[in-house]
């Protein structure tokens, strides 16, 4: 298969700009396009086959949903049976946006679209061409992440390409991402609403708009690793990984600083390619030749937008060892350290 790469600027497309990529997606094809988290792949999420055409060209167990992209509110009739008032509010509030909402699901939407559960997991995407070439097909698009299954997640077009190229029928280039990492997943399904995946919608502005909200004990830092496994069927399976063996580093400062360096080091001195993931505020204390600031804890949202990259980019130094600097566990901070550790296969080293 040719996978057509095709650049749109969202800000100038015409409505032309997008026609071959509806009739790809309404004939049944794959369409990789940019949203405001990452990078997905689509399909017509109706359609059972397209289902196993996506999970195919991923690499995907078959029993990790993928997520419902609609551009009208309106759709969550067509695909779930109940609507809680609850959900209203959170649509009201942060559609279109980085928020996807677990409810029980419809008779026509797929057991494939749904990895076989009675739920469906729907947002609507803070993206102008994501939302244009949704309400062109007329269809609503199942995407997951447009990468091979455990890959770090796409933030550009080229990730895409390297992943899965011969694989789909076409990538839209929209440039880079703006958040970079993937929604935040909230369970309405129970009395209490539960946070599945942790993201850029955090637990305290849910909070703010329904009230109590808990988060999964399966994917809290303190239990991941662990036995606790997480609701959310994805939340299992390795995601993220980069092809050299990644730790994380927690301690004080001065002292991830002075293990990392004597790492480094000792390791160099065997011609072992090493890569560090720093900080603008720690940038210049490390003495390895790969040293890569992922960007300023003053603000997180530098550090979630250039996490996959990074992480790629190490893939294409050839990085056999990577050791990264921690990061907080509060609001976006949780996101972060979530992608972070299963990365790392929760390889963490405390250091004091």
């Amino acid at each position: 298969m040719e996978t057509k790469v095709k650049t749109i600027d969202a800000e100038k497309m015409q409505p032309e700009d997008l026609q071959e990529a509806v009739e790809i997606l309404r004939s049944g094809g794959l369409v990789a396009f940019p949203t405001e988290t990452v990078y997905g792949l689509g399909g017509n999420a109706l359609d059972e086959f397209v289902a196993k055409k996506i999970y195919k060209a991923k690499g995907r167990p078959s029993d990790n949903p993928l997520i419902v992209h609609i551009a009208n509110s309106d759709d969550l009739h067509k695909l779930a049976r109940e609507i809680p008032d609850k959900v209203n509010k959170l649509a009201e509030a942060f559609w279109p946006g980085p928020l996807t909402i677990i409810l029980k699901k419809k008779q026509q939407v797929p057991d494939g679209t749904t990895g076989g559960l009675d739920t469906v997991a729907v947002r609507m995407p803070d993206h102008k061409l994501a939302l244009t070439l949704i309400e062109q097909s007329g269809i609503m698009i199942a995407a997951p992440s447009a990468n091979v299954s455990g890959r770090p997640s796409p933030t550009k077009a080229e990730h895409v390409k390297e992943d899965l190229n011969g694989k789909i029928n076409m990538i839209l280039d929209g440039g880079m991402v703006g958040i970079g990492l993937e929604s935040t997943i909230i369970d309405l399904t129970e009395e209490i609403p539960v946070i599945l995946r942790p993201g850029a919608i955090t637990k305290s502005m849910l909070e703010t708009v329904i009230g109590t909200v808990v988060v999964d004990k399966g994917i809290l830092k303190e239990n991941q690793g662990k036995e606790l496994k997480p609701k959310a069927p994805g939340m299992k399976y390795k995601h993220y990984a980069p092809k050299g063996q990644l730790f994380i580093v927690e301690g004080k400062t001065k002292d991830i600083i002075d293990y990392i360096n004597n790492r480094i080091f000792e390791l160099e001195q065997k011609n072992m390619r090493i890569g560090i993931i720093c900080t603008d505020e720690t940038r210049k204390r490390y003495k390895g030749k790969i040293v890569k600031s992922i960007g300023t804890r003053q603000e997180e949202g530098t550090i979630a937008r250039r996490l996959y990259g990074l992480l790629r980019e190490f893939d294409t130094l050839g990085v056999e060892i990577i050791y990264s600097e921690s990061f907080y566990s509060d609001e976006l901070g949780q996101a972060i350290m979530n992608r972070l550790l299963k990365a790392a296969g929760y390889r963490v080293i405390k250091v004091s």
